[in-house]
């Protein structure tokens, strides 16, 4: 049997036994049976309501702990910029190098990693770029896919 019909199930016990104390005690006690019957209600309500808000509080902290471990998006211009400037600064003598120890095919593999680097920190600082076709939406962080 669920959770629910068990539940279900013993309120309609605890119905059953509140009428039949009243064929037992008689119609004085009425007023007093009604309200131990509503006052279980009430709590079983005032269980499930707060079963639910904890369960739903737990969610959205799980889920605010999953935003927080997920892909940076908020990193600056100048973060970006000043990779850019590394970037190009550590080319010329990595060219130099790459050139020099193998020619030709040293300056394309020293160039593809130094693209490759850099096309790493981009996939990281905005996430699904390579998602596919996307549109600016007029805000400074949204995107909207085609």
């Amino acid at each position: 049997m669920s959770g629910l019909d068990e539940r279900g199930s013993d309120l309609r016990k605890e119905l059953d036994a509140t009428l039949q104390a009243r064929k037992e005690l008689g119609e004085e006690y009425d007023a007093a049976l009604v309200e131990s019957f509503l006052e279980k209600v009430d709590r079983r309500i005032d269980d499930a309501v707060e079963r639910r808000v904890r369960r739903q509080l737990a969610e959205q902290r799980t889920q605010r702990a999953r935003d927080a471990r997920g892909p940076r998006t908020s990193d600056s211009f100048g973060e970006r910029f000043g990779f850019g400037i590394v970037s190009l600064v550590l080319a010329v003598p990595l060219s130099a190098i790459g050139g020099h120890v193998a020619d030709l095919p040293g300056l394309i593999v020293t160039w593809a990693g130094i693209v490759g680097v850099n096309v790493a920190h981009a996939a990281r600082t905005t996430p699904g770029l390579f998602a596919g076709r996307r549109q600016r939406t007029g805000r400074d962080d949204a995107w909207q896919e085609d």
